[in-house]
């Protein structure tokens, strides 16, 4: 465990040093929707646009966010959060969502990766989180050229590669939360996370380029 942690260590400077090296070359990057018109209706889910607080927009850096709750009658809501971010040359990178949860006083009490269906197989995290008696369903995953990914290091892995091999160093962040009301156990949050999950993966496309 120790050689694989110190390998992914030298790995990801190494990394680094590629990037750096590679700031002066201008960015290949294909066109893409801004995230602002992603649709507001997925399936039965109607979505509503909330501000990002300056604060948190200052923390995230340089990039295209969107926060928007969605709505389907007799559910609870499903609190969509997209964050594509063109370039990771310039000190502006994606966040883990493990760091910024607890931050809000939210402690995670599960976490385990589960497999997304959806027009491609696709593994994601899942974990669920509490601040007192309330309970929350997290999924989430890393999103750059056409690949998902759930893991940090292998995104940042991928980041490199890509910023070599293809010119680019953009990706996004998928988030999607849910409450698990108090009469409701945590399978049927879960799956109705995925089940919007897998409703909103097709169209991801268009604003994160493959």
């Amino acid at each position: 465990m120790n050689m694989l942690r110190f390998a992914v260590v030298v790995i990801l400077l190494a990394g680094t040093a590629v990037l750096l090296r590679a700031r002066d070359r201008a960015e290949s990057l294909p066109p893409h929707q801004a995230v602002q018109e992603f649709p507001k209706e997925i399936g039965a889910w109607l979505g509503e646009d909330v501000p990002l607080q300056p604060e948190v927009k200052q923390i995230l850096g340089d990039g295209d966010f969107l926060v928007r709750f969605y709505r389907s009658p007799g559910q609870p809501y499903v609190d969509f959060f997209l964050a594509y971010f063109p370039t990771q040359r310039t000190g502006s990178t994606i966040h883990s969502p493990q760091n910024c949860l607890p931050g809000s006083g939210w402690i995670p009490t599960d976490l385990k990766r589960i497999e997304l269906l959806g027009s491609e197989k696709a593994v994601v995290n899942r974990y669920v989180i509490a601040k007192g008696l309330d309970r929350q369903l997290v999924l989430y995953w890393y999103q750059s050229n056409g690949r998902i990914v759930a893991s940090e290091y292998w995104a940042k892995f991928f980041l490199v590669a890509d910023s070599v091999r293809r010119n680019r160093s953009d990706g996004a962040l998928v988030r999607i939360v849910t409450p698990v009301a108090r009469d409701e156990n945590i399978e049927s949050a879960e799956q109705r996370a995925l089940d919007f999950a897998r409703q909103a993966l097709p169209h991801l496309d268009r604003f994160v380029p493959r």
